[in-house]
């Protein structure tokens, strides 16, 4: 399930699970339990530097911590009936964006890795939170394609797919202790979230997106960054988009939405972040799969 890209530095990337065939929410599950927690380096010099490069950074600009689900592998069933729908099950844990800034984004994030082919083992003093992004193709067959603007914390400047992170908090978690909620909360909270991304970062209404379908998780090499790729269909055309993004509530992450062919995103994705180009390569399996069903 895993296949790994050949390209050097920032636009290294891995497919850590792909789904051509694209899952509904009803073939996504999620296991929330501490046993995905991250596990504290035996280390104490590494363990101390998190807060010291949290203070850093903090002192630098306005970031405030908050609780992040931690990404902590999956299971993948296919069943053994030819016309059972495939399931994920993605296994998350509690993490924070302190712990965050603290590993993967380090410095020295790779003192954090274990040698390991598993990635589980690799990342499991890492922070790794579960981001999202969504691949959105307009009623015109274009695919949106932000800049980053220089005020977010992770490559400004750079093109990017919209999307951000599912948030604890927004289905009522902020610890394992005080968690009243179900998987199925967390697992629609999977949904919800990238959808609320689109709206937030693109300017198009809820209503003229369709339900999103997971297609995979791409990672970073650099950093080790996980995130959750589904793909969005909208039913307006790039030129309205375009009018809508002038007033995006979360427009100030960006300084440009672009509306593009595939041709022209194949360029584009050349230059991503490594998860981003991941996310493109995750779209490319989902239409070479529909072509060959």
């Amino acid at each position: 399930m895993e296949e790994k890209s050949s390209c050097d530095g920032i636009h290294e990337f891995k497919l850590l699970l792909s789904c051509p065939s694209g899952l509904s929410p009803s073939q996504v599950s999620v296991v929330f339990n501490e046993a995905y927690d991250r596990i504290p380096h035996p280390d104490p010099f590494l363990e101390e530097s998190i807060f010291e490069e949290w203070d850093a950074r903090e002192r630098l600009s306005s970031i405030y911590n908050r609780p992040k689900f931690r990404y902590g592998g999956y299971t993948f069933d296919v069943g053994n009936d030819p016309k059972q729908q495939p399931h994920v099950s993605l296994q998350l844990g509690l993490t924070d964006y302190r712990t965050f800034v603290g590993t993967n984004l380090s410095p020295i994030w790779e003192r954090y890795l274990v040698p390991s082919e598993d990635d589980c083992i690799q990342c499991q003093h890492t922070s790794s939170p579960l981001g999202n992004g969504a691949v959105v193709e307009t009623s015109d067959k274009k695919i949106l394609v932000l800049q980053r603007s220089n005020r977010v914390g992770e490559f400004p400047g750079y093109f990017a797919f919209p999307g951000g992170n599912p948030e604890p908090q927004d289905v009522g978690i902020v610890s394992h202790e005080l968690n009243q909620c179900r998987n199925s909360k967390v697992s629609q909270e999977m949904f919800d979230s990238i959808v609320c991304e689109v709206v937030e970062e693109t300017g198009a209404p809820a209503n003229s997106l369709s339900s999103p379908i997971f297609i995979g998780i791409s990672q970073r090499v650099l950093n080790v960054r996980p995130i959750a790729f589904f793909f969005i269909k909208c039913n307006l055309q790039s030129d309205e988009i375009q009018q809508l993004y002038s007033s995006a509530q979360n427009g100030f992450e960006s300084t440009q939405l672009y509306a593009v062919s595939m041709t022209d995103l194949d360029d584009m994705a050349s230059t991503m972040p490594g998860c981003h180009r991941g996310g493109f390569a995750l779209y490319k399996l989902m239409l070479q799969g529909a072509n060959g069903s």
